[in-house]
């Protein structure tokens, strides 16, 4: 009974604080489960709510009732021309829209900021609220009590609306089956825009109402989104009850468990988050998509005879005679060997898994010496651009160039996973951190030796990736997207707590600074750090690409495109997706490494997930498979927010949100588009439109041909 009255405060503060988060979290189930939206700008809508709400509060209960009212319409107006703004990127799957509402999260949060300033805006509730009651023995605030009375309300309304009445039929019918509601006169879309107006609703009455419990300032709409994208991950998306038990168990986290468990709070709701997405994915999807790697019948040596078959075809294409001869001599008997060889060939290709055949478009053959050159042009052209910089920019300058190379590396690595082995990740960030913080940590060891901080960086984020792998590469879609959210999240999280690595929120500074080479003096000039970023960048692009161009960089193109049949030939997928991930963290590492050394300190808004959100608008503009394209979108987002955000102070969100819904709009197939490839319109690698499977189509990619 004593520790129960010791945490019973905090015990009623987590009741109350989850559910807030639950009146937010369910117009966030609403748009993702019912609509079909990842809106990553969800927080935003809470922020207009609540800063409307406090501006219009004056402590009387009119002035409650019109900020509730403003602030409501506000969002739901918010939330309406949102389902505008999603509207054309119906058909290109979530990631899309996950970009677009993040830009749209930057835009409106520098808005809101510039409207009504950057300090925490204070809220005054009627004077009746605004006292205190006692509870067990305690004083506890009127003011939470009755939020608690008017969330459970809500969520009983709520309930009553989607499963008892006709709109709430509606709803559930737009989710289900949107072709059987139009049969019935109703417009999918009309539903759709409504679902997407009461969510924004549903978050704009939780900002006027938690207001009070959760003051509207810088940061606000960020943490909200985060923990409501916990509760519907840890709730999911088919019952309202469910969503709200999970909203209680993350608010009694975050306030009982900070004093019950202090060390462990800060990662108990990611780690919860990470092990539920696993458990789904590991029990939700398909055997035969997901189920363990079974024996395989030596799939090298299988590429070994595709390598060689290949090898032997004509210009024209043509197989020779003596392939179909070879064929039938193992296929029949006796007479006619090379009419037998033409039938076992048809054979095979009606029957490709009994024959031994990849039914897949793998582009196995080696590139032509020419078509290699004319493919490396671009990557020759760009390294001469850079190498010229130093002559033609000022140190400022150069510094941001060196900042956009280390950034570059990390979105080549998002495309690695993104476009090669369909994974698309929010999470690339916790290898790049790793990779930081270890030459961060070596260089005060006084290990300064730049190729000895490269390497070691590389190793230990490849070990990280390989401790993380399992977790993603069993799932698919947007449970990826969620699994390394919650993966960088955690890494987050121990950032900020192992202050004796990682200084934690501070930082660190003051460390070494890196030699280039032994027996050489640390690197101190913007010039020699910019030099050594782009040997090191050129190196570790130059072996993405061999690796890319190579027979596993095929295996790993086929993987994404033919899951199904790539399983069914015989190909260890599970352990191609893993070497992918684990390599791609290497790649990460070597880029955090580098941004330690351009900027001589680390801060862990580095690291943070709006870094993660850039590399993976970087990957995009590039156009996921282009690892040039990566550089230059990392390069293009490095001088939209530092260069061209210098010239118009306090605007940067805001010219970075206008370059993601830009380029979300405008480049539906990134920059590699722009010279001709796949056809616009269709999903994102590894994330098929709502309802469907993993695609097996075959890799958009022309045989032959791997954009650099």
């Amino acid at each position: 009974m004593d520790l129960l009255d010791a945490h019973l405060v905090p015990a009623v503060d987590g009741v109350a604080f989850g559910l807030l988060l639950f009146v937010v979290a369910a117009g966030l189930s609403l748009a993702f489960g019912t609509a079909g939206v990842l809106n990553l700008s969800h927080g935003m809508l809470y922020a207009i709510g609540a800063y409307t709400g406090a501006a219009l509060s004056d402590g009387t209960w009119g002035g409650l009732v019109l900020g509730l009212a403003a602030g409501t319409a506000a969002a739901c107006a918010a939330g309406a021309g949102l389902s505008a703004a999603t509207a054309p990127l119906a058909r290109r799957g979530h990631l899309a829209q996950a970009l677009l509402t993040f830009g749209l999260a930057l835009i409106g949060g520098d808005l809101l900021i510039q409207f009504f300033g950057a300090d925490e805006l204070p809220v005054r509730v009627p004077e009746a609220l605004d006292s205190s009651v006692t509870l067990l023995g305690h004083r506890y605030p009127a003011y939470r009590l009755c939020f608690i009375v008017m969330a459970v309300l809500l969520a009983a309304f709520g309930t009553w609306v989607l499963t008892r009445t006709r709109m709430g039929a509606a709803v559930r019918a737009a989710a289900d089956d949107p072709q059987m509601l139009a049969t019935t006169g109703h417009s999918p879309r009309a539903v759709h825009t409504g679902v997407l107006a009461a969510a924004g609703a549903l978050a704009g009455a939780a900002g006027v109402l938690g207001a009070p419990i959760i003051g509207p300032g810088p940061g606000t709409s960020e943490n909200v989104l985060m923990l409501s994208l916990v509760v519907v991950v840890l709730g999911g998306l088919r019952s309202l009850w469910a969503t709200l038990a999970a909203a209680v168990a993350v608010g009694e986290v975050q306030t009982l468990g900070v004093s019950v468990v202090p060390d462990l709070a800060p990662y108990l709701l990611f780690a919860a988050m990470a092990a539920v997405l696993v458990l789904r994915s590991r029990f939700a999807e398909p055997a035969a998509a997901h189920g363990p790697e079974g024996p395989s019948p030596d799939p090298v040596a299988r590429l070994r005879r595709h390598l060689a078959t290949r090898l032997r075809r004509r210009p024209g294409g043509a197989v020779a005679g003596q392939a179909g001869g070879s064929a039938g001599a193992a296929a029949g008997s006796g007479t006619g060997g090379g009419s037998a060889g033409s039938s076992a060939l048809l054979r095979a290709r009606n029957r490709p898994e009994a024959a031994g055949y990849l039914p897949i478009s793998l582009p196995f053959s080696f590139p032509r010496p020419r078509g290699a050159a004319r493919r490396a042009a671009p990557l020759l052209a760009l390294l001469a651009v850079l190498a010229a910089l130093p002559w033609v920019l000022d140190a400022y300058t150069l510094s941001l160039a060196g900042s956009a190379l280390a950034l570059g590396l990390l979105a080549v690595s998002v495309t690695v996973l993104t476009g090669y082995a369909g994974l698309p990740t929010l999470g690339q960030t916790a290898p790049f951190a790793v990779g930081a913080y270890a030459t961060a940590n070596l260089a005060e060891a006084g290990w300064t030796m730049g190729p000895v901080q490269i390497v070691l960086s590389a190793l230990a984020a490849a070990l990280f990736s390989a401790l993380t792998g399992p977790a993603v590469i069993r799932a698919r879609g947007t449970t990826v997207l969620m699994i390394t959210l919650a993966v960088g999240e955690l890494t987050g999280a121990v950032v900020n707590r192992l202050k004796s690595v990682t200084g934690g929120a501070d930082g660190l500074v003051g460390f070494p600074a890196t030699q280039a080479l032994w027996g050489g003096e640390g690197m101190f000039e913007e010039s020699e750090l910019y030099t050594y970023a782009l040997v090191v960048a050129a190196v570790a692009v130059a072996v993405t690409l061999l690796v890319l161009r190579s027979p596993a960089g095929k295996l790993l193109t086929g993987t994404r495109g033919a899951e199904a049949r790539m399983r069914a030939s015989g190909h260890p997928v599970g352990r191609y997706l893993l070497v992918a991930h684990i390599c791609a963290g290497a790649l990460a590492g070597v880029g955090g490494s580098l941004m330690v050394t351009v900027q001589q300190y680390l801060s862990p808004a580095d690291v943070g997930f709006e870094i993660a959100a850039f590399a993976l608008l970087a990957a995009v503009i590039g156009g996921t498979t282009s690892v040039i394209g990566a550089l230059m979108g990392a390069g293009l987002i490095v001088v939209t927010r530092d260069w061209v955000a210098g010239s118009w102070p306090g605007h940067g969100p805001l010219l970075l949100g206008v370059l993601f819904v830009a380029a979300v709009y405008l480049l539906p197939r990134g920059l590699a588009g722009l010279r001709g490839g796949s056809t616009p319109g269709g999903p994102e690698p590894g994330l098929p439109r709502p309802g469907e499977q993993r695609p097996s189509a075959p890799d958009p990619t022309p045989a032959g041909k791997v954009s650099p």
